[in-house]
């Protein structure tokens, strides 16, 4: 599954980034970010061993995680825990399965809708 190769990838780069935070965001926003992550990458595995009717709700919910950690992240970012540099590739590897995501929502929207 290629969506759940880039939501790994970019919980790569996260952890990498996640283990030197500043210990004031680390157990906070960094857990919880952390815990995003962990859930988007349920939700994807999950959606995709489902039969096409039921994956549905799964990828609706990896796409709301998503959206949340886009925020959370840039929060982060904001408080200066996060620099430039690494909140651009983070953001990258973020919106790129984001799109990817999208897509294959709106794909299972299209073939489960009465024609």
């Amino acid at each position: 599954m290629p969506v759940l190769e880039k939501v790994k990838l970019a919980y790569f780069l996260w952890y990498s980034y996640y283990q030197i935070l500043p210990k004031v965001h680390r157990y906070s926003l960094g857990a919880k970010i952390d815990k995003l992550f962990v859930d988007i990458i349920e939700a994807v595995s999950t959606a995709g061993f489902l039969p096409k009717e039921k994956k549905l709700p799964w990828v609706k919910l990896a796409i709301r995680k998503t959206d949340t950690l886009k925020v959370l992240l840039m929060v982060l970012w904001e408080m200066k825990s996060l620099d430039n540099k690494k909140f651009i590739a983070l953001s990258e590897k973020i919106e790129n399965f984001g799109r990817d995501l999208g897509g294959w929502h709106n794909k299972l929207v299209k073939e489960n809708s009465p024609v």
